[in-house]
């Protein structure tokens, strides 16, 4: 039988692996975040501990198969997912944050299960994939001249399109555009373009700027 202890231990373990990774998607302004990545987790676990508990309750006289509450999470998770992926004209955004509940979920059994070194390191190895492969996905799109602009404007009609009007007379594509709202009126708008040539980019960067209206342009 689990004792209080155990069940503790484990439920305090979720917490903490997946507060690791929902803070990385929760620092990017993903849908699911910090707290969605926890529930999940713990929820997982919990599920896991049900099952040790009936089996044991039961002094192995049932017939039940303890994993089968967990693979009905690992299945079932993919409501959740699919409610983070959006599709935004020919891209698609949230398949990451997707897979990574998914992933959470099933360190969540493991920990349920008892399995700490397994969940530990997947959930390590999740953190690092997250957080340092993005870095190295943005330098291979930096090869190919792509580049991240951020631009601070004050929120009103017309200024995407004036935006446009100067991306378009330089050749530059935009690939993905990100909106947030901010207070005062304010927006935040956070463009993934490739140039045709870096030597444009000065420039591109200073007409931007002296669109009325637009208060700051900067590369991230």
């Amino acid at each position: 039988m689990l004792t209080i202890k155990q069940i503790f231990i484990r439920l305090f373990l979720s917490i903490l692996l997946s507060g690791l990774i929902g803070i990385e998607r929760e620092s990017i302004r993903r849908p699911a975040g910090f707290r969605t990545h926890i529930l999940v987790c713990v929820g997982s676990t919990l599920v896991m501990l049900t099952g040790i508990y009936i089996v044991d309750l039961y002094n192995y006289k049932s017939n039940m198969d303890v994993t089968r509450l967990g693979a009905q999470v690992i299945s079932g998770i993919g409501f959740l997912g699919a409610g983070t992926i959006i599709r935004e004209g020919m891209s698609v955004k949230g398949l990451t944050t997707a897979a990574g509940l998914w992933a959470v979920a099933c360190i969540g059994i493991a920990i349920g299960s008892g399995f700490y070194v397994a969940a530990i390191l997947t959930a390590l190895l999740v953190f690092v994939t997250l957080l340092a492969f993005t870095k190295f996905e943005k330098r291979i799109k930096m090869r190919r001249n792509y580049v991240y602009i951020r631009i601070v404007s004050v929120n009103q009609p017309g200024q995407l399109g004036k935006i446009g009007s100067i991306t378009g007379k330089y050749g530059v594509s935009i690939k993905n555009i990100e909106l947030e709202s901010q207070d005062n009126n304010m927006i935040v708008i956070t463009l993934l373009m490739q140039i045709p040539d870096k030597s444009v980019k000065l420039d591109l960067l200073n007409e931007l700027t002296g669109i009325e209206n637009i208060l700051e342009v900067y590369e991230c």
